[in-house]
């Protein structure tokens, strides 16, 4: 019965991290651990992983499709999936990344400390902005 309980409650955790997913706006990225947080999970960044593998195809929340690809590990770095002898899913994130504007090495990292996603910190683009509320 405790195996029952557990799988009922996965669908609602993964969906939690997948809306907080859903949130990383363009040209910034978030951790596996840093996705669980802020979906309430504590650090469960294994659990966020779970739910990332687990994501349907074609998923979408709020009429926007949920940006997998900026999820990335603590390390700033793309995460090899199971499977994946060839490195062909990095390859597919990276590219997604660099066409969001963030920058990835050959080696798969990313700049966290510049692309990380911080919710409330304002961005550039908020600084650019005139008096009025217009860029310049």
């Amino acid at each position: 019965m405790a195996s029952r309980e557990r799988s009922a409650s996965i669908p609602s955790t993964f969906s939690r991290i997948w809306s907080v997913v859903a949130r990383i706006p363009r040209g910034k990225v978030a951790t596996y651990g840093q996705g669980a947080r802020m979906a309430g999970l504590g650090g469960a960044a294994r659990t966020a992983g779970w739910a990332m593998q687990a994501l349907p195809d074609g998923l979408r929340i709020e009429g926007q499709a949920v940006p997998w690809h900026r999820v990335i590990n603590a390390a700033g770095l793309i995460s090899l999936r199971g499977g994946d002898s060839e490195g062909l899913a990095v390859l597919r994130q990276a590219a997604r990344l660099r066409r969001d504007g963030v920058p990835v090495t050959g080696k798969g990292r990313v700049d966290l400390e510049r692309y990380r996603w911080r919710p409330g910190v304002p961005g550039p683009s908020s600084r650019r902005r005139g008096r009025l509320g217009r860029t310049p």
